[in-house]
């Protein structure tokens, strides 16, 4: 007896002119019994034909080894078949009765390979082909985006420096605003030359951002910190304090860049209290907050109004508006008149009324705004806040302090009080000194300072005593430069607001700005 093929149908065949029927019987041989093993063969295709999908039809095909006219068939007799129904499985019989691989059973082992191949590849860290979230690099494979670090909380009251915050040294950018001075404006934007000129810059933004940040946070807290009823004395040291932590003061690397200003009602600059000074914070007082930060000599000078007596809002409204005015109205090409026009224009549009009395607010012609250098913070160009200032134009890549006061008395300023500010002379060279006192005093300002403003508090944190004589000659020489306060009229009130702006090649960034103002 022939041995059975399980993987291949047995094509249809006429034995002497007469067909099989189903069963295993010839038409012509009726009465020949089925084999017990014709008949599990036919079983077993049928099975086969449900398992590989074939349509369900009856199958009049005689097994391989059934009875032909009472001779079964052999293998050489089934080969010879002319016609063949579909293969059913994997394998076919050759000619010479080896078994060989049909078409489906190939395509079907090609799947299962490149289904191994691809998982093996995938296990030994082979490229991604088709990368979901991947970043391409510049030789054209992939890898996965790294996850930024997780950033430290600051604490309460803030501690903890800038650049512990932000370790990847990203720090938050201003608000960015477009140029609007002239047709080329709009283009700056998007201009490819601009932006190459705006990334070669990156190491000074990431400089002033940080700066920035640090003044942010400090400022934020201090508007929740300052109450009615504290020395201003401890304010300003509280302050200070606080943006040394927050900057990761550092010698002259990083640290406050001038005294905090703390002036009150009709006083609008340059006054912060020496040693001693006991003077109160009162809930009717209107108290200017002017500091900085600097890193690497790059500034942020930045200022704010403090009041608690809600009859001061229309003061404090007028002058944050003119700010933001000079803000919009200054770019690069703009003359610096022009800004000041502006500012005027909407400072003075408002009134305050105090006591029954009503006040316009005036712009004090005698206090500007200012372009900021690195370790200067007076750079040379003056931002006035009235008509007729000089016509000088802003350039790109210059820092400008935008700074706007406002008054109810005459808007003008004179010294007045103590003085309590002083600073170096910037272009001040070699001048002989004959007082032993003073050449030390020169050397510790130097170390510490530089060219940077300072107060009288600072030389006492130093450690520094009996050094009113030595300062009074180093201004008498012209190497250190005081600054006195600057008052209006007694009785009066002032307000003060300033943002530091930067005309980058591709926008404007301001940036100080804060969600306070």
């Amino acid at each position: 007896m022939a041995s059975l093929v399980e993987k291949e149908a047995i094509p249809q065949e006429e034995h002497n002119g007469k067909q099989e029927t189903e069963d295993g019987k010839g038409s012509d041989d009726e009465d020949a019994p089925p084999t017990s093993s014709s008949s599990t063969g036919a079983k077993k295709k049928r099975k086969r034909k449900k398992k590989t999908g074939t349509p369900a039809t009856t199958d009049t095909t005689a097994p391989a080894d059934a009875p032909v006219n009472g001779i079964t068939e052999t293998q050489d007799d089934a080969t010879t078949s002319t016609e063949a129904s579909p293969p059913l499985e994997d394998t076919v019989t050759d000619k010479d009765g080896e078994s060989t691989p049909s078409a489906s059973g190939e395509a079907k082992k090609r799947k299962r390979k490149k289904k191994t191949a691809a998982a093996s590849s995938n296990d030994a860290g082979a490229p991604v082909t088709n990368p979901t979230n991947m970043l391409l690099l510049y030789d054209g494979s992939y890898r996965e985006p790294t996850a930024p670090a997780p950033r430290k909380k600051q604490t309460n009251p803030p501690s903890i420096s800038i650049s512990e915050l932000y370790t990847d040294e990203t720090y938050p950018k201003g608000m960015e605003m477009s140029y609007t001075d002239d047709s080329t404006a709009a283009q700056r934007f998007t201009t490819e030359e601009k932006k190459a000129l705006d990334r070669a810059q990156s190491d000074v933004y990431s400089e002033i951002r940080r700066a920035a940040e640090a003044h942010r946070q400090t400022r934020k807290y201090m508007q929740k910190y300052i109450k009615p009823g504290m020395k201003m004395i401890d304010i300003c040291e509280h302050l200070e304090e606080t943006s040394r932590k927050l900057i990761g003061e550092k010698g002259l690397e990083a640290g406050l860049a001038f005294p905090t200003g703390c002036s009150l009602n009709h006083c609008a600059a340059h006054y912060t209290p020496n040693g001693g000074d006991n003077t109160v914070l009162g809930y009717d007082d209107v108290c200017k907050i002017d500091f900085g930060t600097h890193v690497n000599g790059r500034i942020i000078d930045c200022a704010f109004t403090v009041a608690f007596n809600p009859k001061y809002e229309p003061l404090l409204t007028a002058v944050k508006d003119a700010t933001n005015t000079g803000i919009k109205a200054a770019g690069i090409d703009v003359r610096l008149c022009d800004v000041g026009e502006a500012i005027q224009e909407v400072m003075e549009s408002y009134e305050v009324e105090l006591e029954g009395k009503t006040y316009r607010v005036k712009s004090i012609r005698n206090l500007n705004g200012h372009s900021i250098a690195p370790y200067r913070i007076h750079a040379g160009k003056t931002v006035p806040i009235v008509r007729g200032g000089e016509a000088t134009k802003m350039e790109e890549g210059e820092f400008f302090a935008i700074e706007t006061f406002g008054s109810t008395g005459r808007g003008q300023v004179h010294d007045d009080m103590d003085c309590s500010h002083y600073m170096k002379n910037f272009d001040i060279g070699h001048v002989p000194l004959r007082m032993a006192s003073a050449k030390q005093l020169l050397n510790v300002i130097n170390q510490n300072f530089s060219t940077l403003a300072f107060c009288r508090r600072w030389l006492d944190r130093l450690g520094q005593s009996r050094y009113l004589m030595a300062l009074k000659n180093l201004c008498d020489s012209g190497i250190v430069d005081p600054y006195p306060p600057l008052c209006d009229v007694r009785g009066s009130y002032t307000a003060q607001y300033e943002h530091t702006i930067l005309l980058r090649p591709t926008c404007k960034e301001v940036i100080s700005k804060g969600d306070d103002y």
